[in-house]
């Protein structure tokens, strides 16, 4: 994968085993990157490590829960002992446990908002020294090399969703953090910035059938689907007519990984299909 937009770069992904964290983790690594991928379960993990390397690209896996303490730790580590530096991070982990508030446990709201806030957070601040170290010897060195961060927020976090309390939450804090790290870490070259999806078909979105749909995260075992009525509502409503592929959604996080976008930090972009 030689000549591509992100030739050298050494990108960490997290949740990208399956759905839009798999199109993320292949889709830079198309462009050049080199790309330590994550996921709960070693198989899907393993499955786009060799993906990226049938296409003569460079990864490793990462494996483990984005919520264990150290995790973040581990997954930096990973970049800088495997491949000597870290250019790229995308916080894209997460699943759903819904409940109208009346009936949200405080299990089922901490742990949504520790995956989806507290792990990027985790993740952000184990980089935080390598990317002070490398900036200054590359200062020192008079070599300018923007870094990127993307986290993935969503729709329901800029605009709510029924259902969703402890999600909505996570997600709009994802917001401030990203706003907050643009802030912080502009002096060390880095842009941070955030995309919120919309409706993405994956599994999680999938139309429920005659049965519900479970997906195991850490031994719990949660239902996950999307009534079809609520579906074709969503197509109705977005001025495209439809859900967007995981390949679309990794598209608009590919944007904010290329010099192009060297001068953008602290945004959200919506990739709603105009909703």
């Amino acid at each position: 994968m030689s000549n591509g937009r992100l030739e050298g770069k050494v990108a960490l992904v997290s949740g990208s085993g399956r759905g839009i964290g798999r199109a993320i983790a292949l889709k830079l690594a198309s462009e050049g990157a080199r790309v330590v991928v994550n996921d709960l379960d070693a198989d899907p993990a393993q499955e786009v490590v060799e993906a990226i390397k049938s296409a003569n690209g460079e990864a490793i896996a990462c494996l483990g829960s984005v919520s264990e303490p150290d995790f973040g730790e581990r997954f930096v580590a990973a970049a800088m002992s495997n491949y000597g530096g870290l250019d790229i991070i995308v916080n894209n982990a997460g699943f759903t446990w819904d409940s109208v508030i009346q009936k949200m446990t405080d299990e089922q709201f901490d742990a949504v908002m520790d995956v989806h806030l507290k792990a990027p957070f985790r993740i952000l601040r184990a980089a935080a020294e390598p990317i002070r170290t490398l900036s200054k010897q590359e200062a020192l060195a008079g070599k300018v090399n923007v870094r990127k961060v993307v986290n993935i927020s969503s729709v329901a976090g800029t605009n709510g969703n029924p259902g969703q309390a402890n999600y909505s939450s996570a997600k709009a804090g994802v917001t401030g953090l990203t706003k907050t790290l643009a802030r912080e870490w502009g002096r060390y070259k880095v842009t941070v910035n955030c995309v919120a999806f919309n409706y993405i078909q994956t599994r999680l979105t999938m139309p429920l059938g005659g049965e519900q749909a479970q997906i195991d995260v850490e031994g719990r075992l949660l239902n996950v689907g999307v009534q079809q009525n609520v579906l074709t509502t969503l197509d109705a409503t977005i001025p495209l007519g439809r859900g967007g592929t995981p390949e679309e959604a990794a598209g608009s996080v590919y944007l904010f990984c290329i010099p192009e976008s060297d001068y953008v930090s602290g945004q959200v972009l919506m990739c709603s299909g105009g909703l």
